[in-house]
């Protein structure tokens, strides 16, 4: 029980780390721009609210969503007790929060593979990125047939398919518009009120990634409290530090976005009836996180040479 709590938090903590990369790289680049005072202030404030409020009521506010039966003081106690009765209705419909949250992820991997700049770590990126018009059509193939599936299985599930196609658009065009609000925030004219306020904004709309991946993992509210705020305080440590610590791990980002499209694919299929056992999610990130930093390292180590 203990070493499956271990692998499960560790995992979780470690795909909350790689999927915040970028977080924490717009976060070090604006606070640049602030006084020592500001910082502080973003520091404590975005902490507690990006760990306490955001990553807190996250995970809840999912859970409650998927199982609209039950009001929301029921979704926390079936979180914090055993309650047979609640824990076997989630368990139900378990299946509506992992395709909600697979096809999310599995979108984001997509156009991170396919329009985004990015290190190439390999050749094959290169070449996918020059073919990113097919993007479009992949994706629209991909949910038009999981909606397809689902409606086989059960005409609910391919709402929570059109759902999770939602939640990666409204997100995606905050994460689109992240660089060209990064370069206005950097301008002397805006009030340091102001960038803290968008910051944490954009905070909100990252942490979205981590916490829905975290359902891969396990559905165990606590659990994911546990591994995404060991994760989000590794992250803000990051920030701190500044992008140099980050610039030192080029393919950490590459890692990350394979990660979350396993991880997407395993929640799909899991979806539709596919068991897979506890430790897979975890060893997956673990494994593609190893990878990718030898990659960095080897790729510095070349640089230097």
């Amino acid at each position: 029980m203990i070493f499956n709590f271990v692998i499960v938090v560790l995992g979780l903590a470690l795909f909350e780390i790689i999927t915040s990369v970028d977080n924490a790289v717009v976060n070090a680049h604006v606070l640049k721009t602030l006084s020592p005072r500001f910082r502080k202030i973003f520091l404590f404030w975005g902490l507690l609210i990006a760990v306490f409020v955001v990553r807190g009521l996250l995970p809840f506010l999912i859970v409650w969503l998927s199982n609209p039966s039950l009001n929301f003081l029921q979704v926390v106690t079936f979180a914090f007790s055993s309650n047979s009765e609640i824990t076997e209705y989630v368990e139900k419909s378990k299946g509506l929060l992992l395709l909600g949250g697979g096809v999310y992820l599995f979108m984001v991997f997509l156009s991170w593979l396919f329009l985004e700049e990015k290190k190439y770590a390999f050749l094959v990126e290169h070449f996918i990125h020059r073919q990113g018009v097919w993007f479009y059509a992949i994706s629209s193939i991909f949910l038009t047939v999981t909606i397809y599936i689902s409606l086989v299985i059960n005409p609910m599930l391919a709402l929570a398919a059109s759902i999770g196609a939602t939640a990666f658009f409204i997100t995606d065009g905050f994460k689109k518009n992240a660089e060209e609000k990064e370069k206005e925030l950097s301008k002397p004219g805006l009030s340091a009120w102001s960038k803290i306020l968008y910051l944490e904004v954009l905070d909100a709309s990252f942490s979205i990634d981590g916490v829905i991946g975290a359902f891969a993992f396990t559905i165990s509210v606590p659990l994911i409290l546990i591994g995404n705020g060991i994760g989000a305080f590794i992250v803000r440590e990051f920030t701190i530090r500044g992008i140099d610590l980050i610039d030192k791990f080029a393919y950490l980002k590459n890692g990350a976005m394979y990660s979350i499209g396993v991880l997407g694919g395993m929640m799909v299929l899991e979806s539709f009836g596919k068991e897979y056992p506890f430790w897979l999610a975890p060893l997956n990130t673990i494994a593609l996180l190893g990878i990718f930093l030898f990659l960095s390292y080897r790729k510095k180590a070349d640089k230097a040479g």
